[in-house]
């Protein structure tokens, strides 16, 4: 997306003589060449914690591992401490339902959509990132699991179907890649910072109520949630700061969320 060079200036003569350059880019007029501001957007302190905290807990993981033999003893007290609680009778069709939302059809529909509504947007290189991230996400989610092909949890009965490996928990690991990328990425190309804010403050809850489903329904052992929670929420700041270079080095993306009404781009 590249830009015109409109010369201001004029001499003392009268006549006309060239002093500054505006740089009219994809996200609006700019001064001497400087990158609109969508196109160098700051990471969102909402990703930035997540991110500090995944990497955390991925070292927490592996310091575990080290010292000890998964299943960790937290992994059995957990699954088996919330067996014998139970909670109320109808928790267990609410967690099979927040688990849906982390499965691979909900995941790819999500997708879909607004990769769509992104491209009716024009807004072409956020919805091939979101594609992208999505897609190489989930590849390399599923070889994790053929290579550590851990066992799933067998202390308690399942609540729901599951086939495959445990480890990482793919519903974690998806959920976080795709709704964490899709509320960075659109953050990249929303004006309103509060708007921005809410979008990772949803997706890290959704992403959140996932993983504590998996193991509420025993198809999953907590430090596969974690583990999945961390790869997701890296992999979604890995497409961040990529999506943004490459939107500095194309000259940036117009805003098409949370534009003002009285800019006139917005009608």
């Amino acid at each position: 997306m590249g830009g015109d060079t409109v010369e201001i200036g004029r001499a003392g003569n009268g006549s006309f003589k060239p002093q500054t350059k505006l740089n009219v880019v994809g996200g609006g007029p700019t001064i001497d060449g400087t990158p609109p501001e969508s196109a160098r957007r700051r990471l969102p302190a909402v990703l930035a914690g997540a991110s500090v905290a995944a990497v955390g807990i991925v070292l927490i993981l592996l310091v575990g591992l080290a010292v000890d033999h998964w299943p960790f003893a937290f992994d059995r007290s957990i699954i088996l401490g919330l067996r014998a609680w139970g909670g109320p009778s109808w928790l267990p069709k609410v967690a099979a339902d927040v688990t849906a939302l982390g499965g691979g059809i909900v995941l790819t529909i999500v997708v879909v959509i607004v990769a769509g509504l992104l491209i009716v947007q024009r807004l072409w290189l956020t919805a091939l990132a979101i594609v992208a991230s999505s897609v190489s996400g989930n590849i390399v989610v599923e070889l994790v699991k053929l290579h550590v092909a851990r066992p799933r949890p067998d202390i308690v009965a399942h609540l729901v179907t599951v086939t495959h490996m445990s480890f990482p928990s793919g519903h974690s690991a998806n959920s976080a890649i795709v709704y964490l990328t899709l509320a960075g990425l659109a953050s990249q190309v929303t004006q309103d910072r509060a708007t921005r804010a809410y979008m990772l403050v949803v997706a890290i809850l959704l992403v959140g109520a996932i993983g504590c489903s998996r193991v509420y329904l025993g198809v999953h052992w907590p430090s596969d949630v974690l583990a999945g929670w961390s790869f997701g929420t890296l992999w979604a700041l890995a497409w961040w700061l990529a999506t943004a270079r490459a939107r500095r080095a194309i000259g940036g993306e117009r805003h098409a969320f949370g534009t003002p009404l009285t800019d006139p781009a917005a009608s």
